[in-house]
């Protein structure tokens, strides 16, 4: 690998933080990486639908993926063109922290990890242990259907930290489709409702669950693994401790 890497990153969490921890290596990224403000790189399409051909055009060093973003096919074929592919696997905070040192030390050919990510692990070093019990809640993340969090999942490790039990959490699948009125009679006490993938909002979202609190949250901060976790414990926390009441 070059002496400073060229990079493609196919995932938005990963290009923030390449971006922010390496100016400069980057040069592609997806049509959906919209972090850092004003990023200059060439744009490859989607997560899900990459051009390889372009991709492989940029002559990278280093193509870094993910195993849940990013299709299998899409990543075979840019190893058969040649390209280093790096596919992460996060599914709970550990492993973020460990796959970010993987990227930016093992990848980008950083001497250490970047201060952001030792403030991030300290930031959740001191979130304090749940009191009393979890608040059961259901995890949406996209409506027409409804799919919510199931098991074994980043954000659902995130959640789980800061004391909300996810009712799914012990489904078969990690982002099931459940039908609305089984989503009502889950036993859930809250509805957390993330920005995205699906834009939940006050008036789009809450009126669904009657009855139940609505915690709206910056999806950035449940979903990416990158700069956001630094300020994630203290966003998620305040918005779970100001949840809009039941409708």
């Amino acid at each position: 690998m070059a002496a400073r890497p060229r990079v493609v990153s196919l995932v938005p969490s990963l290009t923030e933080a390449v971006a922010v921890s390496a100016p400069g290596l980057l040069v592609g990224a997806t049509d959906w990486c919209v972090r850092p403000a004003g990023l200059d790189v060439a744009r490859i399409g989607g997560t899900k639908s990459p051009d390889t051909a372009a991709v492989l055009a940029l002559r990278p060093d280093l193509v870094v993926a993910n195993e849940e973003e990013n299709r299998p096919a899409d990543l075979e074929a840019l190893r058969a063109g040649g390209a280093e592919v790096l596919v992460t696997e996060v599914r709970t905070l550990g492993q973020a922290f460990a796959e970010l040192t993987r990227v930016l030390v093992g990848g980008c050919g950083l001497a250490a990890p970047p201060p952001w990510l030792d403030r991030a692990r300290a930031a959740w070093a001191a979130v304090p242990p749940p009191a009393g019990g979890r608040t059961r809640a259901v995890v949406p993340v996209w409506r027409r259907p409804w799919m919510v969090l199931g098991r074994d999942t980043f954000a659902g490790d995130l959640l789980s930290r800061l004391g909300v039990r996810n009712v799914y959490a012990g489904h078969a699948e990690r982002y099931p489709r459940v039908p609305l009125d089984e989503l009502r009679a889950a036993g859930a006490e809250l509805a957390v409702l993330p920005d995205e993938p699906y834009r939940f909002t006050a008036d789009d979202g809450p009126e669904a669950f009657p009855g139940l609190s609505a915690a709206l949250v910056e999806g950035r901060m449940l979903t990416w693994y990158g700069p956001s976790l630094e300020q994630a414990p203290a966003s998620l926390a305040a918005a779970l401790r100001s949840p809009l009441r039941p409708r």
